[in-house]
């Protein structure tokens, strides 16, 4: 009898021992990550995780959470972000948000309104909203930075709310194919913000509606491709509809032949707002190809200072007819003073007559409006090897 208890006893401490071991290799759904705060902390989310959605980790998260998603497609997982100082990142690979008619708060695939938060890279596709005002993000408030994600087939791409504190920067990102169609959607829609950000992006083919509103205080446009190019309906690429502090350096605009808005660049056309309004326009290649013409600027006369220095204009116009300011070393070029145009290669050519014609823009506000750095195709930024030479957006050569 006891060898039989004997026996008993120590097939049960076995099957502990092995349940204890199958506990503890299971993936924790919160794991302690190296950082500067001893509370910090990851959320692994995938199809073999213990955390298998997005919308569950929005939910378990805490301020200075990190949330790592394993690449692959999220249909319908749709969530709203609170917390602070959180970052969201795709590991091995693309994590790709399908809206599949869902929308958190019926407004976009992600809401968010807590903190500073990074995002990065994710792919946002298909939101659509009963008020035909669906984003892939809807940003209420906060601090966000969005690197490398895409936007596409949505009504907008990043829509902003109203909040003075709220920033927005979107680095080397991309949007294209969105809007519901009516003008009154967009690729990028940042509202009455603090600061909007946006470097080393590729906005394309709206519908209808612009490649990049803004009517925020202070607005960072640099080194960006915004071509709406072979179909697209994009009305203004670029729009600052009640004025604030423009930088706008080193980009490539160009218009489709197919637009409904023969405009390029619109300034304050909505009424001036903010106690200050000044449009910086230095070293851009800015493209019409309406078979009619475009306009390359239209600004609306009031208190406003403009400055356009070092750009090179491909089309019927000028800059100085959007009225009074300062308009310094602009080209009206032909096209075969690009490298190979035909392909959008913008790069001015060995035996161009404007290699080495480029005036100093000098400074607004504190920032040096010469460029250091040109975009390169796709959604990125290059850094110069020295001093920008050449007007236009591109200073490298093949």
């Amino acid at each position: 009898m006891q060898s039989n208890i004997n026996k008993f006893f120590l097939i049960a401490l076995v099957l502990m021992g092995l349940t204890s071991m199958h506990m503890t290799t299971a993936a924790p759904i919160v794991e302690p990550v190296n950082s500067m705060s001893d509370n910090a902390q990851v959320i692994h989310v995938g199809p073999n995780r213990l955390i298998k959605t997005i919308s569950e980790a929005a939910k378990l998260s805490k301020d200075g959470v990190t949330v790592e998603v394993d690449a692959g497609d999220y249909r319908g997982d749709v969530a709203v972000w609170e917390k602070n100082n959180i970052i969201l990142r795709a590991i091995n690979g693309r994590v790709r948000l399908i809206a599949n008619g869902m929308a958190a708060e019926g407004k976009a695939i992600w809401v968010i309104r807590g903190g500073k938060m990074i995002v990065e890279g994710f792919d946002f596709s298909g939101a659509r909203v009963a008020d035909k005002n669906g984003a892939g993000i809807r940003l209420e408030k906060g601090i966000l930075t969005v690197r490398d994600c895409t936007f596409s087939e949505s009504e907008n791409g990043i829509l902003t709310g109203n909040d003075p504190q709220t920033e927005l920067e979107v680095l080397n990102s991309e949007f294209g194919y969105i809007g519901h169609g009516d003008g009154q959607s967009h690729n990028l829609y940042a509202g009455e913000i603090s600061l909007l950000t946006v470097k080393g992006s590729y906005f394309h083919h709206a519908k209808v509606g612009h490649l990049l509103k803004s009517r925020a205080i202070e607005n960072r446009i640099f080194y960006n491709r915004l071509t709406d190019e072979l179909g697209g309906r994009a009305s203004y690429e670029l729009e600052f509809a009640i004025g604030g502090i423009a930088y706008v350096v080193g980009n490539i605009i160009q218009q489709s032949s197919t637009t409904e808005n023969p405009h390029i660049i619109s300034y304050g056309t909505e009424g001036y707002k903010w106690s200050k309004n000044e449009l910086y326009l230095v070293n851009n290649t800015l493209v019409d190809n309406r078979p009619q013409g475009g306009v390359f600027l239209r600004i609306q006369p009031g208190n406003v200072i403009v400055k356009a220095v070092n750009n090179l204009l491909v089309g019927r116009g000028k800059l100085e007819s959007a009225g009074p300011g300062i308009y310094r070393n602009n080209f009206t070029v032909d096209w075969d003073e690009f490298e190979l145009f035909v392909r959008e290669d913008y790069r001015l050519k060995h035996n161009s007559k404007l290699l080495g014609k480029f005036a100093d823009a000098g400074m607004a506000n504190g920032h040096v409006l010469m460029p250091d750095s040109e975009y390169s195709h796709p959604r990125k930024i290059a850094r110069l090897n020295g001093p920008a030479r050449h007007p236009g957006a591109l200073q490298s050569l093949k």
